[in-house]
Protein backbone atom coordinates (compact mmCIF):
# COMPACT_ATOMS: atom_id res chain seq x y z
CA UNK A 1 0.00 0.00 0.00
CA UNK A 2 2.48 2.25 1.48
CA UNK A 3 4.79 1.40 -2.59
CA UNK A 4 1.33 2.53 -4.00
CA UNK A 5 0.55 5.53 -2.19
CA UNK A 6 4.26 6.68 -2.99
CA UNK A 7 3.78 6.49 -7.07
CA UNK A 8 0.62 8.03 -6.39
CA UNK A 9 1.87 10.68 -4.71
CA UNK A 10 5.16 11.37 -7.01
CA UNK A 11 2.93 11.62 -9.87
CA UNK A 12 0.31 13.97 -8.34
CA UNK A 13 3.69 16.38 -7.50
CA UNK A 14 4.66 16.15 -10.78
CA UNK A 15 1.32 17.21 -12.21
CA UNK A 16 1.46 19.73 -9.67
CA UNK A 17 4.56 21.62 -10.63
CA UNK A 18 3.85 20.66 -14.32
CA UNK A 19 0.83 22.73 -13.68
CA UNK A 20 2.63 25.47 -11.70
CA UNK A 21 4.78 25.83 -14.29
CA UNK A 22 2.20 26.89 -16.65
CA UNK A 23 0.28 28.97 -14.58
CA UNK A 24 3.99 31.17 -13.95
CA UNK A 25 4.19 31.08 -17.64
CA UNK A 26 0.33 32.79 -18.30
CA UNK A 27 1.60 35.04 -15.52
CA UNK A 28 4.35 36.11 -16.96
CA UNK A 29 3.00 36.39 -20.62
CA UNK A 30 -0.28 38.39 -19.33
CA UNK A 31 1.01 41.10 -21.31
CA UNK A 32 2.52 39.83 -24.14
CA UNK A 33 1.03 40.11 -27.31
CA UNK A 34 -0.11 37.05 -29.65
CA UNK A 35 0.09 35.02 -26.40
CA UNK A 36 -2.50 32.23 -25.82
CA UNK A 37 -3.59 30.85 -22.47
CA UNK A 38 -2.18 27.82 -21.59
CA UNK A 39 -3.57 24.63 -19.79
CA UNK A 40 -2.85 20.83 -19.37
CA UNK A 41 -4.96 18.16 -19.94
CA UNK A 42 -4.08 15.57 -17.07
CA UNK A 43 -4.97 11.88 -17.13
CA UNK A 44 -5.55 8.51 -15.07
CA UNK A 45 -2.40 6.52 -14.67
CA UNK A 46 -3.71 2.45 -14.62
CA UNK A 47 -1.63 -0.83 -14.05
CA UNK A 48 -3.02 -4.22 -14.45
CA UNK A 49 -3.75 -6.23 -11.78
CA UNK A 50 -1.37 -8.77 -10.81
CA UNK A 51 -4.36 -11.09 -9.25
CA UNK A 52 -8.32 -11.30 -10.10
CA UNK A 53 -9.53 -10.68 -14.00
CA UNK A 54 -7.61 -10.54 -16.80
CA UNK A 55 -8.20 -6.41 -17.81
CA UNK A 56 -8.65 -5.21 -14.59
CA UNK A 57 -6.95 -2.25 -13.76
CA UNK A 58 -5.82 -0.43 -10.72
CA UNK A 59 -5.30 3.24 -10.81
CA UNK A 60 -2.12 4.19 -9.68
CA UNK A 61 -2.00 8.54 -10.08
CA UNK A 62 -2.31 10.97 -12.79
CA UNK A 63 -0.29 11.87 -15.50
CA UNK A 64 0.23 14.90 -18.21
CA UNK A 65 -1.79 14.18 -21.12
CA UNK A 66 -1.16 16.99 -23.08
CA UNK A 67 -0.68 21.12 -22.96
CA UNK A 68 -3.75 22.56 -24.33
CA UNK A 69 -3.78 26.25 -25.89
CA UNK A 70 -6.95 27.96 -24.76
CA UNK A 71 -7.92 29.37 -28.23
CA UNK A 72 -10.95 28.49 -30.87
CA UNK A 73 -9.86 28.31 -34.47
CA UNK A 74 -13.01 29.96 -35.44
CA UNK A 75 -12.84 33.09 -33.10
CA UNK A 76 -9.23 33.34 -34.46
CA UNK A 77 -10.45 33.11 -37.66
CA UNK A 78 -13.18 35.90 -37.22
CA UNK A 79 -10.48 38.11 -35.62
CA UNK A 80 -8.65 38.44 -38.59
CA UNK A 81 -11.31 38.54 -41.29
CA UNK A 82 -13.06 41.67 -39.12
CA UNK A 83 -10.03 42.83 -38.78
CA UNK A 84 -8.92 42.79 -42.47
CA UNK A 85 -12.48 44.67 -43.41
CA UNK A 86 -11.81 47.15 -40.69
CA UNK A 87 -8.20 47.89 -41.84
CA UNK A 88 -9.21 48.16 -45.80
CA UNK A 89 -11.82 51.17 -44.45
CA UNK A 90 -9.34 52.60 -42.09
CA UNK A 91 -6.76 52.79 -44.83
CA UNK A 92 -9.11 54.22 -47.35
CA UNK A 93 -10.72 56.67 -45.12
CA UNK A 94 -7.06 57.96 -44.28
CA UNK A 95 -6.45 57.93 -48.44
CA UNK A 96 -9.57 60.05 -49.35
CA UNK A 97 -9.09 62.48 -46.34
CA UNK A 98 -5.86 63.39 -47.60
CA UNK A 99 -7.69 63.53 -51.22
CA UNK A 100 -9.87 66.68 -49.29
CA UNK A 101 -7.39 67.96 -47.76
CA UNK A 102 -5.08 68.03 -50.92
CA UNK A 103 -8.05 69.73 -53.14
CA UNK A 104 -9.25 71.86 -50.19
CA UNK A 105 -5.46 73.15 -48.65
CA UNK A 106 -4.92 74.15 -52.59
CA UNK A 107 -7.68 76.90 -52.34
CA UNK A 108 -8.82 76.53 -55.98
CA UNK A 109 -12.60 77.16 -55.26
CA UNK A 110 -11.43 80.37 -53.36
CA UNK A 111 -9.24 81.24 -55.95
CA UNK A 112 -11.80 80.66 -58.84
CA UNK A 113 -14.20 82.95 -56.86
CA UNK A 114 -11.34 85.59 -56.56
CA UNK A 115 -10.97 85.50 -60.18
CA UNK A 116 -14.47 85.87 -61.14
CA UNK A 117 -14.92 88.85 -58.60
CA UNK A 118 -11.55 90.58 -60.55
CA UNK A 119 -13.57 90.62 -63.28
CA UNK A 120 -16.95 91.58 -62.12
CA UNK A 121 -14.92 94.78 -60.66
CA UNK A 122 -13.00 95.58 -64.28
CA UNK A 123 -16.48 95.96 -65.84
CA UNK A 124 -17.09 98.51 -63.80
CA UNK A 125 -14.20 100.41 -65.82
CA UNK A 126 -12.80 98.38 -68.42
CA UNK A 127 -9.74 100.51 -68.77
CA UNK A 128 -8.39 100.79 -65.37
CA UNK A 129 -4.70 99.49 -65.06
CA UNK A 130 -4.92 98.77 -61.52
CA UNK A 131 -7.84 96.66 -61.99
CA UNK A 132 -6.35 94.54 -65.09
CA UNK A 133 -3.38 93.82 -62.97
CA UNK A 134 -5.76 93.00 -60.49
CA UNK A 135 -7.56 90.52 -62.35
CA UNK A 136 -4.34 88.84 -63.82
CA UNK A 137 -2.73 88.59 -60.67
CA UNK A 138 -5.92 86.79 -59.74
CA UNK A 139 -5.90 84.49 -62.87
CA UNK A 140 -2.13 83.73 -62.04
CA UNK A 141 -3.02 82.66 -57.97
CA UNK A 142 -5.79 80.96 -59.93
CA UNK A 143 -3.39 78.80 -62.11
CA UNK A 144 -0.95 77.87 -59.42
CA UNK A 145 -3.93 76.44 -57.02
CA UNK A 146 -4.51 73.62 -59.49
CA UNK A 147 -0.85 73.23 -60.11
CA UNK A 148 -0.70 72.83 -56.23
CA UNK A 149 -4.04 70.43 -56.16
CA UNK A 150 -2.33 68.73 -59.13
CA UNK A 151 0.96 68.20 -57.15
CA UNK A 152 -0.85 67.45 -53.83
CA UNK A 153 -2.90 65.15 -55.40
CA UNK A 154 0.47 63.36 -56.99
CA UNK A 155 2.19 63.18 -53.29
CA UNK A 156 -1.13 61.02 -51.86
CA UNK A 157 -0.47 58.78 -54.62
CA UNK A 158 3.09 58.09 -54.37
CA UNK A 159 2.50 58.05 -50.65
CA UNK A 160 -0.22 55.38 -51.26
CA UNK A 161 2.02 53.44 -53.03
CA UNK A 162 5.15 53.62 -51.11
CA UNK A 163 2.95 52.15 -48.33
CA UNK A 164 1.75 49.53 -50.54
CA UNK A 165 4.97 48.57 -51.58
CA UNK A 166 5.98 48.00 -47.69
CA UNK A 167 2.83 46.09 -47.23
CA UNK A 168 3.86 43.87 -50.58
CA UNK A 169 7.57 43.49 -48.03
CA UNK A 170 5.82 42.81 -45.03
CA UNK A 171 3.89 40.08 -46.64
CA UNK A 172 6.67 38.00 -48.46
CA UNK A 173 8.53 38.53 -45.16
CA UNK A 174 6.14 37.35 -43.02
CA UNK A 175 5.35 34.03 -45.75
CA UNK A 176 8.64 33.22 -45.37
CA UNK A 177 8.70 32.98 -41.55
CA UNK A 178 5.81 31.30 -41.57
CA UNK A 179 7.15 28.55 -44.12
CA UNK A 180 9.91 28.28 -41.21
CA UNK A 181 7.34 27.71 -38.69
CA UNK A 182 5.97 24.52 -40.70
CA UNK A 183 8.65 23.35 -41.06
CA UNK A 184 9.70 23.62 -37.36
CA UNK A 185 6.19 22.09 -36.40
CA UNK A 186 6.69 18.92 -38.29
CA UNK A 187 9.48 17.97 -36.23
CA UNK A 188 7.67 19.85 -32.61
CA UNK A 189 6.62 17.11 -30.13
CA UNK A 190 2.72 17.51 -29.89
CA UNK A 191 1.36 19.10 -27.06
CA UNK A 192 4.53 20.19 -26.08
CA UNK A 193 5.80 23.46 -24.93
CA UNK A 194 7.62 23.61 -28.24
CA UNK A 195 4.38 23.29 -30.09
CA UNK A 196 2.72 25.74 -28.46
CA UNK A 197 5.78 28.32 -28.51
CA UNK A 198 5.62 27.91 -32.55
CA UNK A 199 1.72 28.04 -32.88
CA UNK A 200 1.37 31.35 -30.94
CA UNK A 201 4.10 32.11 -33.39
CA UNK A 202 2.05 30.77 -36.05
CA UNK A 203 -1.47 32.53 -35.08
CA UNK A 204 0.50 35.86 -35.00
CA UNK A 205 1.94 35.67 -38.17
CA UNK A 206 -1.22 34.74 -39.58
CA UNK A 207 -2.61 37.90 -37.72
CA UNK A 208 -0.40 40.29 -39.22
CA UNK A 209 -0.81 38.95 -42.94
CA UNK A 210 -4.43 39.75 -42.47
CA UNK A 211 -3.48 43.67 -42.21
CA UNK A 212 -3.07 43.43 -45.40
CA UNK A 213 -5.37 41.77 -47.18
CA UNK A 214 -7.95 38.54 -46.64
CA UNK A 215 -5.94 35.52 -46.31
CA UNK A 216 -7.64 32.07 -46.22
CA UNK A 217 -6.41 29.17 -44.07
CA UNK A 218 -6.02 25.08 -43.71
CA UNK A 219 -4.74 23.86 -40.89
CA UNK A 220 -2.94 20.30 -41.29
CA UNK A 221 -2.88 17.55 -38.23
CA UNK A 222 0.13 18.76 -37.70
CA UNK A 223 -0.80 21.87 -37.21
CA UNK A 224 1.42 23.36 -40.32
CA UNK A 225 -0.86 26.23 -42.41
CA UNK A 226 -1.58 26.35 -45.68
CA UNK A 227 -2.45 30.36 -46.35
CA UNK A 228 -3.98 31.61 -50.08
CA UNK A 229 -4.17 35.20 -50.33
CA UNK A 230 -7.39 36.59 -51.92
CA UNK A 231 -9.25 34.05 -54.13
CA UNK A 232 -8.99 30.36 -53.75
CA UNK A 233 -7.74 29.81 -57.34
CA UNK A 234 -4.82 31.71 -57.34
CA UNK A 235 -1.40 30.00 -56.10
CA UNK A 236 -0.95 29.46 -51.99
CA UNK A 237 1.23 32.09 -50.37
CA UNK A 238 2.55 29.56 -47.91
CA UNK A 239 2.31 25.90 -48.08
CA UNK A 240 3.98 23.45 -46.08
CA UNK A 241 7.81 24.94 -45.79
CA UNK A 242 7.48 26.97 -49.23
CA UNK A 243 6.07 30.52 -50.07
CA UNK A 244 5.56 32.26 -53.09
CA UNK A 245 6.26 36.17 -53.75
CA UNK A 246 3.84 38.64 -53.99
CA UNK A 247 4.65 41.46 -56.58
CA UNK A 248 2.84 44.72 -57.49
CA UNK A 249 2.67 46.60 -60.49
CA UNK A 250 2.16 50.39 -61.33
CA UNK A 251 0.16 51.32 -64.64
CA UNK A 252 -0.01 54.66 -66.45
CA UNK A 253 -2.90 56.31 -64.14
CA UNK A 254 -0.67 55.61 -60.84
CA UNK A 255 -3.13 52.17 -59.92
CA UNK A 256 -1.39 49.18 -58.62
CA UNK A 257 -2.21 45.40 -59.29
CA UNK A 258 -0.75 42.27 -57.60
CA UNK A 259 0.75 39.12 -58.98
CA UNK A 260 0.92 36.01 -56.90
CA UNK A 261 3.63 33.64 -58.43
CA UNK A 262 2.70 35.01 -61.62
CA UNK A 263 -0.80 34.90 -61.01
CA UNK A 264 -3.04 38.28 -60.77
CA UNK A 265 -4.45 38.55 -57.66
CA UNK A 266 -7.45 40.47 -56.27
CA UNK A 267 -8.11 41.56 -52.83
CA UNK A 268 -11.29 42.67 -51.34
CA UNK A 269 -10.18 43.17 -47.80
CA UNK A 270 -6.95 44.68 -45.46
CA UNK A 271 -4.80 47.85 -46.17
CA UNK A 272 -3.77 46.83 -49.92
CA UNK A 273 -7.19 46.65 -50.82
CA UNK A 274 -7.67 50.20 -49.30
CA UNK A 275 -4.98 51.62 -50.70
CA UNK A 276 -6.10 50.11 -54.50
CA UNK A 277 -9.50 51.67 -53.36
CA UNK A 278 -7.73 55.32 -52.64
CA UNK A 279 -5.48 55.17 -55.43
CA UNK A 280 -8.76 54.92 -57.53
CA UNK A 281 -10.00 57.86 -55.72
CA UNK A 282 -7.26 60.26 -56.63
CA UNK A 283 -7.23 58.76 -60.58
CA UNK A 284 -10.96 59.82 -60.58
CA UNK A 285 -10.30 63.12 -58.82
CA UNK A 286 -7.74 63.92 -60.66
CA UNK A 287 -9.49 63.70 -64.35
CA UNK A 288 -12.34 65.84 -62.54
CA UNK A 289 -9.80 68.59 -62.01
CA UNK A 290 -7.84 68.28 -64.90
CA UNK A 291 -11.56 68.55 -67.03
CA UNK A 292 -12.33 71.62 -64.97
CA UNK A 293 -9.04 72.93 -65.46
CA UNK A 294 -9.23 72.43 -69.43
CA UNK A 295 -12.90 74.02 -69.48
CA UNK A 296 -11.85 76.85 -67.49
CA UNK A 297 -8.56 76.97 -70.68
CA UNK A 298 -10.88 76.82 -73.31
CA UNK A 299 -13.66 79.14 -71.89
CA UNK A 300 -10.94 81.85 -70.96
CA UNK A 301 -9.21 81.62 -74.45
CA UNK A 302 -12.40 81.09 -76.42
CA UNK A 303 -13.64 84.50 -75.01
CA UNK A 304 -10.33 86.18 -75.80
CA UNK A 305 -10.37 85.16 -79.33
CA UNK A 306 -13.12 86.96 -80.21
CA UNK A 307 -11.92 90.24 -78.39
CA UNK A 308 -9.42 93.16 -78.30
CA UNK A 309 -7.09 93.95 -75.51
CA UNK A 310 -6.72 97.19 -74.31
CA UNK A 311 -4.10 98.45 -77.46
CA UNK A 312 -6.90 97.24 -79.64
CA UNK A 313 -4.98 94.16 -80.69
CA UNK A 314 -6.64 90.83 -81.23
CA UNK A 315 -7.17 88.72 -78.09
CA UNK A 316 -4.48 86.18 -77.25
CA UNK A 317 -4.95 83.21 -75.10
CA UNK A 318 -5.57 83.80 -71.33
CA UNK A 319 -4.25 80.64 -70.31
CA UNK A 320 -1.69 77.94 -71.35
CA UNK A 321 -1.41 74.12 -71.23
CA UNK A 322 -3.80 71.50 -70.39
CA UNK A 323 -4.92 69.96 -67.13
CA UNK A 324 -4.58 70.97 -63.62
CA UNK A 325 -0.95 70.44 -63.65
CA UNK A 326 -0.18 71.92 -67.13
CA UNK A 327 -2.40 75.15 -66.56
CA UNK A 328 -0.82 78.50 -66.78
CA UNK A 329 -1.24 81.85 -67.73
CA UNK A 330 -0.18 82.78 -71.28
CA UNK A 331 -0.46 86.87 -70.70
CA UNK A 332 1.69 88.80 -69.97
CA UNK A 333 -0.11 92.04 -68.82
CA UNK A 334 -3.26 92.92 -67.76
CA UNK A 335 -3.44 95.40 -70.54
CA UNK A 336 -3.83 92.03 -72.87
CA UNK A 337 -7.13 90.70 -71.33
CA UNK A 338 -9.82 91.53 -74.26
CA UNK A 339 -12.56 93.21 -72.97
CA UNK A 340 -13.84 95.27 -75.64
CA UNK A 341 -15.15 93.45 -78.93
CA UNK A 342 -12.63 92.51 -81.95
CA UNK A 343 -12.25 95.53 -83.97
CA UNK A 344 -12.95 97.97 -81.69
CA UNK A 345 -10.35 101.31 -81.21
CA UNK A 346 -7.41 101.26 -78.80
CA UNK A 347 -8.74 102.27 -74.71
CA UNK A 348 -12.48 101.17 -75.48
CA UNK A 349 -14.77 101.15 -72.76
CA UNK A 350 -16.66 98.73 -74.35
CA UNK A 351 -17.10 95.94 -71.86
CA UNK A 352 -18.94 93.24 -74.19
CA UNK A 353 -16.27 90.79 -74.57
CA UNK A 354 -15.40 90.85 -70.92
CA UNK A 355 -19.37 90.21 -70.62
CA UNK A 356 -18.81 87.22 -72.93
CA UNK A 357 -15.77 85.98 -70.83
CA UNK A 358 -17.50 85.74 -67.92
CA UNK A 359 -20.14 84.66 -69.65
CA UNK A 360 -18.50 81.72 -71.14
CA UNK A 361 -17.19 80.91 -67.35
CA UNK A 362 -20.92 80.83 -66.24
CA UNK A 363 -21.97 78.53 -68.77
CA UNK A 364 -18.80 75.91 -68.05
CA UNK A 365 -19.84 76.68 -64.42
CA UNK A 366 -15.92 76.81 -63.33
CA UNK A 367 -16.99 77.29 -59.64
CA UNK A 368 -19.80 75.20 -59.60
CA UNK A 369 -17.77 72.11 -61.12
CA UNK A 370 -15.28 72.58 -58.15
CA UNK A 371 -17.67 73.47 -55.76
CA UNK A 372 -19.14 70.00 -56.73
CA UNK A 373 -15.85 67.92 -56.92
CA UNK A 374 -15.12 69.45 -53.08
CA UNK A 375 -18.61 68.09 -51.67
CA UNK A 376 -17.94 65.04 -53.29
CA UNK A 377 -14.61 64.42 -52.07
CA UNK A 378 -16.39 65.68 -48.03
CA UNK A 379 -19.47 63.24 -48.83
CA UNK A 380 -16.87 60.24 -49.65
CA UNK A 381 -14.96 61.06 -47.06
CA UNK A 382 -18.07 60.91 -44.33
CA UNK A 383 -19.94 57.77 -46.21
CA UNK A 384 -16.21 55.93 -45.50
CA UNK A 385 -16.27 57.10 -41.88
CA UNK A 386 -19.32 55.84 -41.13
CA UNK A 387 -18.53 52.18 -42.58
CA UNK A 388 -14.35 52.69 -40.97
CA UNK A 389 -16.38 52.86 -37.49
CA UNK A 390 -18.73 50.35 -38.21
CA UNK A 391 -16.21 48.02 -39.03
CA UNK A 392 -14.04 48.71 -36.00
CA UNK A 393 -16.16 47.86 -33.74
CA UNK A 394 -17.22 45.07 -35.05
CA UNK A 395 -13.43 44.27 -35.28
CA UNK A 396 -13.07 45.49 -31.83
CA UNK A 397 -16.00 42.72 -30.69
CA UNK A 398 -14.43 39.50 -32.36
CA UNK A 399 -10.95 40.75 -30.31
CA UNK A 400 -12.92 40.80 -26.62
CA UNK A 401 -14.57 37.34 -27.38
CA UNK A 402 -11.21 35.94 -28.84
CA UNK A 403 -9.10 37.29 -25.68
CA UNK A 404 -11.86 36.39 -23.06
CA UNK A 405 -11.25 32.96 -24.45
CA UNK A 406 -7.80 32.58 -24.80
CA UNK A 407 -6.28 35.97 -22.78
CA UNK A 408 -5.17 35.86 -19.33
CA UNK A 409 -6.94 36.27 -16.78
CA UNK A 410 -4.48 37.17 -13.22
CA UNK A 411 -7.47 36.85 -10.86
CA UNK A 412 -8.08 33.45 -12.03
CA UNK A 413 -4.26 32.29 -12.30
CA UNK A 414 -3.51 33.53 -8.76
CA UNK A 415 -6.17 30.92 -7.80
CA UNK A 416 -4.83 28.16 -10.07
CA UNK A 417 -1.47 29.13 -8.31
CA UNK A 418 -2.94 28.98 -4.87
CA UNK A 419 -4.69 25.21 -5.39
CA UNK A 420 -1.83 24.10 -7.57
CA UNK A 421 0.68 24.85 -4.59
CA UNK A 422 -1.69 23.15 -2.53
CA UNK A 423 -1.93 20.19 -4.44
CA UNK A 424 1.80 20.04 -4.45
CA UNK A 425 2.07 20.58 -0.41
CA UNK A 426 -0.52 17.73 -0.04
CA UNK A 427 1.05 15.17 -2.33
CA UNK A 428 3.64 16.12 -0.31
CA UNK A 429 2.34 14.72 2.71
CA UNK A 430 0.91 12.10 1.26
CA UNK A 431 4.87 10.81 0.90
CA UNK A 432 5.27 11.86 4.31
CA UNK A 433 2.81 9.53 5.23
CA UNK A 434 3.32 6.70 3.37
CA UNK A 435 7.00 6.63 4.56
CA UNK A 436 5.48 7.04 8.03
CA UNK A 437 3.40 3.59 7.27
CA UNK A 438 6.79 1.93 6.13
CA UNK A 439 8.85 2.60 9.05
CA UNK A 440 5.94 1.70 10.92
CA UNK A 441 5.62 -1.25 9.53
CA UNK A 442 9.06 -2.26 9.83
CA UNK A 443 9.22 -1.49 13.37
CA UNK A 444 6.99 -4.42 14.03
CA UNK A 445 8.18 -7.23 16.10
Amino acid sequence: MASNLFTISSSGIKAARAALDITAQNIANAGTEGYVRRSLNLAEMASSLSYSRVGDLSLSGVRVDTLVRNADLFRQAEVRRTGADAQRASTELGGLQNIEAAVEQAGVYPAMTAFETSLSQLAADPTNTSLRAAALEDARTLTKTFNIASQSLDTVGEGLRFEASDGINQINLLSGELARVNLQLTRATPGSSDQAKLLDSRDNMLQQLSQYGEIKTTIASDQTVEVRLGDLATPALVAGGNANTLAMATDADGLISLTLGGSPVTLSSGSLAGQAQALTAVRDNRATLNGIADDLIAAANGAQATGAALDGSAGQPFFSGSGAAGIALALTSGSLIATAPLGAAPNSRDSTNLAALRGALDSHDISGQLDSLLFTVSSAVAGSKVTSDALSTIASSAKIALSEQAGVDLDQEAVNLVRYQQAFQANGKAMQVASDLFDTLLALK
